[in-house]
């Protein structure tokens, strides 16, 4: 056990959060995202929800400023779901950078491309529909700076 670090991060998910450097992407796919097929490196979170990780991800993680850092995949043509789930993300995301982040939306193909480049893909347990999330690492300032 360590002090600091959310226990939902398992020590997997905490060696690959050290590997991924600037501009590597990390993916928290739903329930329903074919993540093993997806995953360069597929880490397993079954059980636990989308919000909860993504809040504990982003306490160690730096989100990237030179580009858009948060991008989730866009509801399909036809498709009437309404994701509410993008909401928490971007409350989760402005909470965690005290100020708002922008976040783009992604066709489904073009996305599954994406996830599949990916450094990682961390399959949850999140029963919302269109909760599919990519976020690209930044870079750790030196406190002393």
């Amino acid at each position: 056990m360590l002090k600091g670090i959310p226990s939902l991060l398992s020590p997997d998910l905490l060696k690959v959060l050290m590997e991924m450097g600037h501009g590597d992407e990390l993916v928290l796919g739903d329930g329903n995202f074919p993540s093993a097929s997806c995953a360069k490196r597929l880490i397993r979170a079954d059980g636990h929800g989308a919000k909860p990780l993504l809040e504990a991800v982003l306490k160690l993680f730096p989100l990237d400023t030179s580009a858009v850092p948060v991008t989730v995949m866009q509801v399909d043509p036809g498709d009437s779901v309404i994701p509410v789930i993008w909401e928490d993300y971007k409350q989760i995301v402005q909470n965690a950078n005290n100020h708002p982040v922008p976040i783009m939306t992604l066709e489904r193909s073009a996305f599954y491309e994406r996830c599949r480049n990916a450094f990682a893909v961390v399959a949850t347990g999140e029963s919302a529909l269109y909760a599919n999330v990519i976020i690209r690492k930044g870079i750790v300032i030196p406190e002393d700076k």
